[in-house]
């Protein structure tokens, strides 16, 4: 007889709340699955300046949702980042790397005609985390 794993609901304050229907993430088994994380603080507000500003921010988020699921950068096996704008690759690449530093997990990277609220960039990831 097989068990159905059941899905568990990760929210932390010390990233935005969901801005609608859904989780912050979600973990099943050993894996964490982020929403998208949009360069909002936990407050809620949009942070100010360009894709530098905004993409710092998008990873600050997904480093509290990654702890609070029980894993850090260095446990993400693929990550997918949506840009407002291509021509910003390079400079969300830089930082990205920033992040992970010689990790280097699975990724795609897409320019999306818009974002919520407008912003530049999103990204979401997958990690790996301890079986419970």
């Amino acid at each position: 007889m097989s068990t159905k794993l059941k899905p568990q609901a990760i929210s932390t304050e010390k990233a935005p709340a969901a801005i609608g229907p859904y989780s912050q993430a979600i973990k099943l088994g050993g894996l964490l699955f982020t929403s998208g994380q949009i360069p909002l603080d936990a407050s809620g507000q949009l942070v100010e300046g360009g894709i530098e500003e905004q993409t710092h921010q998008v990873f600050r988020n997904l480093e509290a949702v990654l702890a609070e699921g029980g894993a850090s950068f260095s446990d993400v096996v693929k990550a997918t980042v949506f840009l407002k704008d291509m021509n910003h690759f390079a400079a969300v690449n830089g930082i990205y790397a920033s992040y992970f530093g010689e990790h280097k997990p699975a990724r795609s990277a897409v320019e999306v005609a818009r974002l919520p609220k407008d912003v530049f960039v999103e990204i979401e990831v997958i990690a790996s985390t301890d079986v419970e």
